[in-house]
Parts: structure tokens; C-alpha cells; sequence
């Protein structure tokens, strides 16, 4: 090999020194090794392909094209790290007697031999950085190999390219820049397209000793090694002598650029993706970085829910915060999730982590949960202004928002639903039984604690509007329980595809049941306490508000778009005791509908169609018909529900033609307090 003749004026004696070069570059082969990963940090792109920001990782680096980095970044390196680069075949047999030579006339290590490929061997495959013979004999025969891979003018092109694109160029906030693209940008606010002699001289030099010559801790000594670097170029004859000494005559001129890895957008969704990722591939994966992942958030939609949120509420007037929540009820995918207030003002994400009282959109579950079991939306309910609890429930008096109802007076569900009656759903929860509401409430997407006490079904849990969201996506679509996603794709380092999340649909409650209530709700929007909310376009909804009042809600869909707006002051239940918008009237169709009205009616887009594929309701029993098990045990249907359950007292249904306990109802009020009896079941 002509490289351990050369060697030989490195140090190795003549006899036998052919020998043991020959013996060390046998010990390895390119073929039998694998390239290291340079690393890279994350970065995280919106739906439409808009870069969010880049995770936290341990390097800074952009893989870029040939084409986007500037003749004279490139001319630079070839100057001053490997000036023989486009002569040599991987190995410089010249610069190796040159080198050897001037070390011996002046002792030590004055220049050096390693070539851009030799370089490239040690920052891709074997990470040796050792000042040894032994490390140059090995680098040597394996950059002859990597010669032959990528042999001719092309192949000095892809040498070239990919030590820009991993070199080190120092470290900046504990992380490291590697590749030319990331020092542009750290050192000079720019791209390596768009360096200038001088900023391309000063990334140029770094390499050979990143630490030295970092022109943030050193300005000194890298404006002299720039100097250096450009008098290279002009002996070289890549620029002229002009051209050089205008260069030289520049100031150093960095440009702090470091914000722009720190930088990110949308930072409550960032943080929830990467908590995404750190569950599907573990933290230490997630840190190493390397990854683009793709992401269903739809930053108009983001923009609308903020702009709709800022029109109709104003913090300065000591109006409370809100969050918008909108899933696509096909898929589940994340469109829009963001809150009223800055990153950094609360703790948690108001859209994903708030857990807030949902009030009456809680009351869609119950209504469900009724019509599974085959009660008609036409029964009949006493539909007094206020009710006594059952004393084996508590004390207290449950009472309606404003006062609907009377002594003596009835209501039927669909009534009581766009009315939003109180005492109606509080007999129902304790009718259908409040185990099997919290199992529908299960079924259409709610994961939060529950404990099927009577007061939940009048909305008494703590649930999030990402759940909310889910519950309503689940009447939209025909009752397929869809599972929330943030992300469609990962792509690795190498290049391989991962999709962590999946589109995920899985039956949640019977195609006519859901059919009825999205009938019903969309009654609501026309015409009942969501009416405030329509803005023109097919649509459903429910209002929703707490004791204070704390929290105000509107849930609502249309075929594409299933969205939860929640108002309230995060971390307190204080009592809203004014708005610009609602002036004091504090109800979720004052508060949140128009939040939610403006919102929907802009990011709907040029669709306004109606929804396709509802069916009658049959009335049949559902998920959970009666049982005569006291603890509800009994067989599982289709969707491997269990059909079997009662209500929390306990006792069975009769099957009574007079209402009493149907179809899995308890009897927790007496038989003759239905007006019109519960739909028979199925037989």
C-alpha cells in the first residue's frame, strides 16, 4: 500500500516498518462497521409542514443539500483543513512527508496529515480522537475504503457534504453544534447558503479546535485563525488578494443566533407531543434527539380559537380564561388545543391537563346512557323547580339554573335536554343508575376519575375539555369512540417511519343511539340553551355550567369538527361574576357559545354539510340491558360490553308496562312518577 510507505516518515523504522503498518490496517474494514449517529435535535412540525420548534436535545444540528450551503463555506474547509483534497485518493501521501518534515524540524506536532476523509472516518465511524500512530494507520486505510465507495469528483462532493454536515464546531448552552447549517445560525443568524467570506472563514476554522477559536469565548483568537483561513483561500487562489483583505478588514460580527433551536411555537401542544413520545419510546430515546415528527395540529384553527377567545374576553377587565379543544370526529386528530393564557402564566395546559366541572354537557352521557337502555326520548319526567335528594344519596335540594319547572308539572327528555333541566337528569342518573352512566361516560371517551355518585349527572366531576371534545366526536360520528392523536408520523435518523398513534375507532355506543341524540342536539343548537351558539351551519351542541358560577361550557360538533369550550380562572373555582361580552349573566350560552359560535363558524371552512348516516333509534336494549343480578353481572354483547347492571340501589327491573325500572332502571323513584312510562325493552 502506497499509505505504509508514507507512514514510514512518520517515525516507523524502515525495516519492518512497512510490516506493522500493514498489521494495524488489517485490524479494520469499513465494511464490517457501523456508522455513528451524529445526532440531532428533534423538531416537530404543525399539519401543513410549518417547524414548531425543536425538542431539547444534546446537539444542535441540520442536515442540509449541497446545494444549500455557499461555495465559499465549502472552498474555506477545503482551504485550511485539506488543501490537496480534490488530488488525493482519501489518503495525502504528499501532506504526510510535508507533514512529517516540518514536525521534525521544529519538534511536536506542528501540522498534521489527516485529510477531510480521514476526519470523516473519525467523526462517523470509529470516534477515536487519541493522538496515536496507530489511530492514523487505521483512519488512513479506512478513508481509502471510503474512497473507493464514493470514488471521483461525485464522491468528493459527498465527502465534502457530509463532514460540513458533522463536523464540530464547538458547543453553545451545554449543547453541541455540529454541521455547518447549526453553526450559521448559533454564530451568525443566517444560513450556510448565505455566509459571507468572512463568517464562512470563522465556521472554517473551528473544527481543528472548536473551544480555542469559538468566537463568543475567544474573539481574539478566532478573528485571528479567520484572518488565517482567508489568507489560505487567496494562496489557494479561491479568492482574490482584494477580496481577502476586504474580508480581513471586517470585524468579527457574530450574531447570536442560539434562540433560533430555543425558539418553538405552540409550547402546551410541543409539551404534550414529547410527553407522547416519551411514552411510546422512552425518555432516553426522546433526549437523544434525532427525530421529526409530524403532528395533526392546524395552526388557522389555533389562530381562530385564540382570536375568538381574545374578541369576547379580556383579562384586563378581569374576565376569566378559556380553552378550546377541537377533534376531528373521523379520526381524532388534534386540530386545534390551546388556552387563553401565555406558556408559563399556569401550570398545566388548560385544553389537555385542566380538570374542571363540565356542568350540563355532562348531561349528554346520562341521556345516553338512558336511550342504550331502551328508554324513549318521549318519556315523561316530573319537572319540578327544585327536588328533594333521596335521603340515601345525602341531603340537599337539587334545583333548576332558572328556575324551570313547577310543582306537578312533567317534562319529557328531549325537552328537559334542550331546556336543560336539572331535576329531570338528577331522576334520570338515579333511574338508568349512575355505574352504568359512568360506563357510557367510559364508552365515549372520558378517562378521568369517577365515582357514578347522583351529582354527576349534573356534571360534579373533573374532567378536561380534551375529554369533553372526545365525548361529543362520539355522537358526530355515529358513536365510534375515537382516541385523541397528536401525532401521524416519526421519522428516524436513519430514515425509517414510525406511526406511534395510529387513527384508533373502536364502537363505543350503538349507530341509533347515537343517531337520537345527535338529533337532539342538534334540536339544542336550533332552538334550546345552545341556540345562542348556531352559527349557520348543521351542528350540535350543549351548554354547560357549574354552582358560582366556576365553569361555563359549549360542546358542540358538525361532521368535521368536534370542539369543547371551556371559561373559568384556572386554578380556582372563583365565582365569574363578570364579562365583557356577557355583562354579568353568567351561563355557558353567554359565555362560551359565543366564544365557540365565532370560532366554529370561521375554522369550519368551505364545508357546511349535513351530517350523513344517522338511522332511526329502535328503542332496543343496548350495551346494558336489565339483569336480575343485584351487583349487575351478566353476559357482554357485540361491543363486549356487559348487558347486564343496575341502577345504584341495586334492585332489577320489572319490565312493568307502568314505567317501573325498564329496561335496567332502578326504581329509584317511585313507578308512578313517570308521566308517560319508559319505552318497553327489546324482548
Amino acid at each position: 500500500m502506497l499509505f505504509a510507505v508514507a507512514f514510514v516518515a512518520l517515525g516507523v523504522s524502515a525495516i519492518g516498518g512497512v510490516g506493522y503498518v500493514v498489521s494495524v490496517a488489517d485490524s479494520v474494514d469499513l465494511d464490517e462497521m457501523d456508522q455513528v449517529d451524529p445526532g440531532a435535535p428533534s423538531v416537530v412540525y404543525a399539519k401543513d409542514g410549518t417547524r414548531l420548534g425543536y425538542l431539547p436535545g444534546p446537539v444542535l444540528r441540520e442536515k442540509i443539500r449541497t446545494t444549500e450551503m455557499s461555495d465559499l463555506v465549502r472552498n474555506a474547509t477545503v482551504a485550511v483543513e485539506d488543501r490537496r483534497f480534490y488530488e488525493h485518493a482519501g489518503v495525502d501521501v504528499e501532506g504526510i512527508f510535508r507533514a512529517a518534515t516540518r514536525n521534525i524540524s521544529e519538534g511536536g506536532n506542528a501540522e498534521g496529515a489527516s485529510t477531510l476523509e480521514m476526519q470523516l472516518i473519525r467523526n462517523l465511524w470509529t470516534k477515536d480522537t487519541t493522538s496515536s500512530l496507530d489511530r492514523k494507520i487505521r483512519e488512513a486505510k479506512l478513508a481509502q475504503q471510503l474512497e473507493d465507495r464514493h470514488p471521483g469528483r461525485e464522491g468528493k462532493t459527498w465527502v465534502l457534504t457530509t463532514y460540513l454536515n458533522t463536523a464540530p464546531y464547538g458547543t453553545v448552552g451545554g449543547q453541541e453544534i455540529k454541521g455547518v447549517e447549526a453553526a450559521a445560525r448559533v454564530f451568525f443568524s443566517t444560513t450556510a447558503r448565505k455566509l459571507t467570506l468572512a463568517q464562512a472563514a470563522t465556521i472554517a476554522g473551528l473544527p481543528q479546535a472548536p473551544s480555542d477559536y469559538n468566537p463568543y469565548q475567544n474573539p481574539e483568537g478566532a478573528l485571528a485563525r479567520r484572518n488565517d483561513v482567508i489568507r489560505r483561500m487567496a494562496q489557494q487562489g479561491y479568492v482574490s488578494t482584494s477580496e481577502a483583505a476586504a474580508a480581513q478588514a471586517k470585524p468579527l460580527g457574530v450574531k447570536n443566533g442560539g434562540t433560533y433551536y430555543t425558539t418553538r411555537r405552540e409550547r402546551f401542544f410541543l409539551n404534550y407531543v414529547r410527553t407522547k413520545l416519551i411514552d411510546k419510546y422512552g425518555k432516553k430515546r426522546v433526549s437523544q434527539g434525532g427525530l421529526k415528527v409530524y403532528t395533526t395540529l392546524d395552526l388557522r384553527k389555533q389562530e381562530l380559537a385564540r382570536k375568538a377567545m381574545a374578541d369576547k374576553l379580556d383579562p384586563s377587565a378581569g374576565d376569566p380564561s378559556a380553552a378550546v379543544v377541537t377533534l376531528d370526529p373521523a379520526t381524532g386528530d388534534i386540530e386545534a388545543s390551546t388556552g387563553s393564557t401565555q406558556f408559563g402564566q399556569n401550570q398545566y395546559d388548560l385544553a389537555t391537563q385542566g380538570k374542571r366541572q363540565p356542568g350540563s354537557t355532562y348531561k349528554t352521557i346520562v341521556l345516553t346512557t338512558a336511550l342504550e337502555q331502551g328508554i324513549s326520548p318521549s318519556t315523561s319526567y316530573p319537572a319540578p323547580g327544585s327536588l328533594p335528594i333521596p335521603s340515601q344519596y345525602g341531603t340537599g335540594v337539587v334545583k333548576n339554573f332558572a328556575g324551570e319547572g313547577s310543582k306537578g308539572g312533567s317534562m319529557d327528555l328531549k325537552t328537559a335536554t334542550l331546556k336543560s333541566v336539572n331535576t329531570v337528569f338528577f331522576q334520570l342518573g338515579l333511574d338508568v343508575g349512575m355505574k352504568n352512566v359512568t360506563k357510557t361516560a367510559r364508552a365515549m371517551g372520558i378517562t378521568s376519575k369517577l365515582q357514578s355518585y347522583p351529582s354527576e349527572s349534573l356534571g360534579a366531576a373533573e374532567v378536561t375539555p380534551m375529554e369533553i371534545a372526545r365525548v361529543y366526536a362520539t355522537i358526530a360520528n355515529g358513536g365510534m369512540r375515537v382516541t385523541p392523536r397528536a401525532i401521524t408520523k416519526v421519522v428516524f435518523g436513519d430514515g425509517s417511519v414510525k406511526r406511534p398513534e395510529p387513527v384508533r375507532r373502536t364502537r363505543g355506543i350503538p349507530k341509533d343511539v347515537a343517531s337520537e341524540v345527535n338529533r337532539i342536539l342538534q334540536a339544542d343548537i336550533k332552538g334550546g340553551t345552545a341556540a345562542s351558539a348556531n352559527f349557520g351551519c348543521p351542528a350540535g351542541g350543549k351548554t354547560g355550567t357549574t354552582d358560582g358560577p366556576s365553569d361555563v361550557w359549549l360542546a358542540g360538533y358538525t361532521p368535521r369538527m368536534s370542539t369543547a369550550v371551556w371559561v373559568g380562572y384556572p386554578g380556582s373555582r372563583k365565582t365569574i361574576v363578570s364579562t365583557t361580552q356577557a355583562g354579568g349573566n353568567i351561563q355557558g350560552a353567554s359565555v362560551s357559545a359565543p366564544i365557540w359560535k365565532q370560532y366554529m363558524a370561521s375554522a369550519h371552512g368551505d364545508y357546511c354539510g349535513d351530517f350523513q348516516g344517522l338511522v332511526p333509534f329502535t328503542g332496543t336494549k343496548g350495551r346494558r340491558g336489565s339483569s336480575t343480578s343485584p351487583n349487575g353481572t351478566g353476559t357482554t354483547d357485540q361491543y363486549g360490553n356487559p348487558t347486564g347492571g343496575t341502577g345504584d340501589s341495586g334492585s332489577t327491573g320489572t319490565g312493568s308496562t307502568t314505567g317501573a325500572g325498564t329496561s335496567g332502571v332502578s326504581n329509584a323513584y317511585p313507578a308512578d312518577s313517570y308521566e308517560t312510562p319508559p319505552a318497553p325493552a327489546a324482548p
